[in-house]
This record gives structure tokens, sequence and C-alpha cells, in this order.
């Protein structure tokens, strides 16, 4: 596994006798549960030898767990991966920290954290004002290159009422 490593979800509990488990998954990212995906829990490497998706969790088999009482001794342990190298996805650990800029090179903020939203998610700057991530800047201005998160946000939106 990668030295930097991400939280993926976490085994809930055992899954019938041989071993399988139930997996809540906390990224979007489906994948990390196809088979021959390694995941690392509790200082082990497991690879993944099939997963179904199953009442909005996932029932997985991992190699090297076989019974039921020792899938049960994982329960509650979360499931650690390296970063999947997707440049259309925004990491919370590399914006926490950036300048937020808007459309006329403007410094709104600073990036505190990302609060998840039904809508859309949002950059909470050090100030306490969102910023919806819809209005992020796609292409050219990544993050990743320009030290700060591009947005381009509509008259009003960060003005505070008097």
């Amino acid at each position: 596994m990668a030295e930097k490593s991400l939280e993926v979800g976490y085994i809930m509990k055992a899954h019938g006798i041989k071993g399988e488990v139930i997996v809540g998954l906390i990224t979007n990212r489906s994948e990390r549960l196809d088979p021959g995906s390694m995941l690392a829990c509790d200082g082990r490497h497991l690879k993944v030898v099939a997963s179904s998706a199953h009442q909005g969790r996932w029932i997985v088999r991992f190699d090297g767990i076989a019974s039921r009482t020792e899938a049960e001794s994982y329960r509650g342990k979360p499931l650690f991966a390296p970063p999947i190298a997707d440049e259309s996805e925004i990491w919370i650990d590399e914006i926490v920290g950036l300048p937020v800029i808007d459309q006329h090179e403007n410094q709104l903020g600073v990036v505190a954290a990302l609060e998840a939203n039904p809508a859309s998610d949002l950059l909470v700057l050090q100030t306490g004002e969102v910023i919806p991530l819809v209005f992020v800047v796609e292409g050219e201005l990544d993050y990743r290159v320009s030290g700060a998160i591009h947005v381009k946000i509509p008259e009003g939106l960060l003005e505070s009422e008097a």
C-alpha cells in the first residue's frame, strides 16, 4: 500500500459463516471494493475476492478471512486505501489552507473545511462563509498547479445583510 492512505469505509459486522463482512463505504468510489482491490485494515493488507451491493452497503469477501469468528474480529475497523489519481476529484486534505480567489482575482478567504450538503458540497472559509463547490472553476486553474481555489460566484453571494 502507498504511504499516504485515505479512509474509504469500515467493516460493520460479519455476514454469514464463511468470513464475509458487511462494509459501509464512506467514499463515492465503489470500485474500492472491486475484486483484486487491496485495502488496509488493522495493520493488515486485505485483498477483495468478491463484493456485492446489499441494502446500501456491501457484502465483501476478503482473501484470508475464512470464518465468522475471524470476520467478527474486524467489526468496526476502518478500511484504508491509497488515493486514486483522478484530476477531476477535489481532495479535502489538499485544499484546507488554500486561498479562494474569485473571477475578479479577489481573495475571498482561506479554506477551513469542506461540508457535505445535499445540493452541493460547501467550501467553508475561515471566516465562516460558505461557497458551494458548483462555483469552483474547472480546467486550467487547477488548485494543484495554482496553489489556490478559483471560483466564479454570482454577485452578492458573500455579502452580509446590513
